[in-house]
């Protein structure tokens, strides 16, 4: 009786496993019919479009919106580069890029861009542009009403190509004299720390405008020469620091946390993904008081560096809620020469907490996506027990209005004013 029932248990069992692997097979089965039956629908309009349609459609343009449309479903970090656009990827990667060596800023009485301060050494400079200089047209395109980052990208191409750029600069009879230039771009390095200092009170300043590149090693270098200079404590500023390469955000955090501290987690969907990053290294300061400036432009691996130090209880995050970008992005190697930078996880920083604030998986009607609402973060906690939340950003311990930022330290963040 005891060997009937157990295999009468055996043959149920067996036929469960059956079950289940056969809907599980059917279910990859029928998603990759899908993908497939797609993919020919798609290969089926492109052929029936060139053959039939009234004018001669362009390949490149045609099929190239198809991806650009189909990725901006997804979220606006998931992009193509074909292999004309590769100097753009390898821009965002390095922190380089093909310009003329200048910050802009916006002169909102003109309405138009301006020269703030051509580097030295490179084409604004020895073209002979100047601080104060009102950018008309380039290329013969007129300014009027484009906002900076146009500019900015009207202004940027592969180094060694050249454009015609039309300014007016201010004359010392209160009037505006036209000139035009000829400028030939050259590769930028933008500067990872563009200003140090030592303020009042032996307080030590970093300005951080990048984590593209190799900036820690720079940011080792000044945080050491401020303190031979005698800097007690310090303050690093990451407003409007957009990110870049988050081993780099891991290796600044490593300067002021024991080793052997999770920093930061990335969780994807297959394993490759996910990973933990850890310090690896012994600090080089565990005492020095520190606090960290942010704003809504500060992102990603800005978010990483100024979230750990909060999660740990390292440092006091003064400023405005950071922007909230908390997905990661992995560059594929496509045929001809393309790349997809495509998100492949999102990062949790050391309270298990992620930052991400517009949750794209789930869209409105209309196509649009909103933040996640308030009601729905969760708290989590500090080291030291404190409450943090999710979802929506790193919000500061301290949060205080620019104006109010006291003494030097109102002119050394102000956003045009650059050093």
């Amino acid at each position: 009786m005891k060997k009937m029932l157990n295999r009468r248990i055996a043959i149920v069992a067996v036929a469960v496993i059956a079950t289940v692997a056969f809907f599980s097979f059917k279910s990859g089965d029928d998603r990759n019919f899908q993908i497939a039956k797609n993919l020919d629908i798609f290969n089926a309009i492109v052929k029936e479009l060139d053959m039939f349609y009234v004018d001669t459609i362009d390949p490149n343009k045609t099929i190239r919106e198809g991806i650009d449309n189909m990725l901006y479903t997804l979220d606006p970090y998931t992009e193509y580069y074909p292999e004309e656009d590769q100097s753009e990827l390898e821009q965002m990667i390095k922190g380089s890029f093909g310009g003329i060596g200048s910050y802009i800023a916006y002169n909102t009485k003109l309405k138009r861009s301006m020269i703030s301060e051509p580097f030295e050494g490179t084409p604004a400079a020895k073209a002979g542009l100047k601080a104060g200089d009102i950018l008309m047209e380039i290329d013969g395109k007129d300014l009027a009403g484009k906002n900076n980052a146009e500019v900015s990208q009207m202004l940027r191409g592969q180094a060694g190509t050249s454009f015609k750029l039309k300014i007016e600069r201010p004359n010392v009879k209160g009037g505006r004299t036209p000139m035009e230039f000829t400028i030939v771009r050259e590769s930028i390095q933008n500067p990872a720390i563009p200003y140090t200092a030592v303020l009042d009170n032996n307080i030590g300043y970093i300005s951080l405008s990048t984590f593209s590149g190799n900036p820690s090693k720079e940011f080792k270098k000044a945080f050491l020469d401020l303190k031979k200079q005698g800097a007690t404590s310090l303050v690093i500023d990451l407003r409007s620091n957009g990110g870049g390469l988050l081993d780099e955000a891991v290796e600044i955090a490593n300067y002021f946390l024991p080793r052997g501290k999770v920093i930061v987690t990335t969780k994807g969907k297959i394993k490759q993904a996910s990973n933990t990053y850890k310090t690896l290294r012994e600090p080089l300061d565990l005492d020095i008081p520190i606090a960290v400036l942010v704003n809504s432009g500060t992102a990603s691996a800005s978010e990483i560096l100024s979230g750990s130090l909060q999660d740990l209880d390292r440092a006091v995050i003064v400023g405005n809620r950071t922007f909230g970008k908390g997905l990661v992005q992995v560059p594929r190697s496509l045929p001809y020469g393309g790349t997809m930078k495509v998100t492949t996880s999102k990062y949790y920083i050391p309270s298990g907490r992620c930052v991400q604030a517009i949750d794209y998986k789930h869209r409105n009607e209309d196509g649009s996506v909103g933040t996640i609402p308030d009601s729905l973060t969760k708290v989590f906690y500090t080291a030291a027990g404190r409450e943090v939340r999710d979802g929506g950003g790193v919000m500061p311990d301290i949060t205080i209005k620019q104006e109010k930022l006291p003494n030097i330290l109102f002119y050394l963040v102000r956003d045009n004013l650059i050093f």
